[in-house]
């Protein structure tokens, strides 16, 4: 049923109304007035084409537990998006694109290293002969190596910038080309709250992660500056601590003491709302971000994390 006001609503309203007609012109309210409104589909993502960086995911094939990436390629085809899935990893990608189309939707796979110019810039025309534009771009590739500066080589951190932060930054250089052609386009990197505050009582120190996460946002912020008069929204989604299958499959073995069950029950308790996040609700995150109902949101972080940055002493 259509929105009726009551009463109490035109007495307010027609004294304004009838006021802007003795003037002549419209009334600077008349935006407020009641208009027949249909049935309207929230988030969705029919008739666009989203590319997602990593949209593999570790660990065992078959698993209940999802990586990010593979959780938000999986929600944008859900919501009728066509999505085309970029990794390294080639039988990971095949997963993602079996849940896809067995659920009924549309997605291609394309092996891409996101660290290297030649292959990205090749991999976004593959996706534009393919799809035929580029609406959405999620980079969603990265991960952590432990160390301070003088424990950390020079390679290593070096590989940190490139893995977290150069990939972000050359998938929106050749993406944004084609979104500013088409006058339209949504990108969200995936940050991370290493990037926004120190984790100093683990007494673990991962420098690169930290300082390449914190160039993540400020990128994000920099480029959705820059590109906001040409129509294309740039935005961060900054996960906390997530229950995904780096936790079982390196975190255990790295900071765990080999045993996941007590690496996850630390986890859980470190966190104000008692548990772990999990992919699904960085992919909500992401879903929200580059849907047109967030058209007037951008240069800014939805961070998920249960309250973690904010109860931090």
């Amino acid at each position: 049923m259509p929105y009726r006001p009551d009463n109490r609503y035109y007495n307010i309203i027609n004294p304004i109304r009838n006021f802007a007609g003795c003037l002549g012109g419209l009334s600077p309210m008349a935006y407020l007035l009641p208009i027949e409104l249909g049935e309207t589909n929230m988030l969705d993502m029919t008739g666009k084409v989203a590319i997602v960086a990593g949209a593999g995911s570790v660990g065992a094939a078959g698993s209940a537990i999802w990586g990010n990436g593979k959780a938000t390629a999986v929600l944008l085809a859900r919501k009728g998006a066509a999505v085309f899935l970029l990794d390294i990893n080639e039988e990971a990608m095949a997963e993602t694109k079996a849940i896809i189309e067995s659920e009924g939707g549309t997605c291609a796979i394309h092996r891409c290293d996101m660290m290297v110019a030649a292959d990205v810039q090749e991999m976004v025309q593959a996706c534009v002969d393919r799809f035929k534009r580029i609406d959405i771009l999620v980079n969603n590739v990265g991960g952590s190596a432990p160390g301070d500066p003088v424990s950390m080589s020079e390679e290593v951190w070096d590989r940190q910038i490139d893995f977290n932060l150069k990939t972000a930054f050359l998938g929106c250089k050749y993406v944004l080309p084609v979104m500013v052609e088409q006058g339209k386009g949504a990108i969200v990197n995936i940050a991370s709250v290493a990037g926004m505050r120190n984790d100093f009582r683990s007494g673990r120190s991962h420098v690169g992660y930290s300082a390449s996460k914190a160039g993540v946002i400020q990128l994000s912020r920099s480029v959705a500056g820059t590109y906001a008069k040409k129509g294309v929204r740039v935005n961060t989604v900054v996960p906390g601590l997530m229950h995904t299958p780096l936790v079982e499959y390196r975190l255990a073995r790295t900071v765990g003491g080999n045993d996941p069950q007590k690496l996850i029950d630390a986890r859980n308790e470190a966190v104000p709302m008692g548990h772990m996040g999990d992919s699904m609700d960085v992919a909500h995150a992401v879903l929200f971000l580059v849907s047109d109902e967030a058209r007037f949101i951008t240069a800014t972080e939805i961070v998920v994390d249960g309250g973690s940055t904010a109860f931090m002493p």
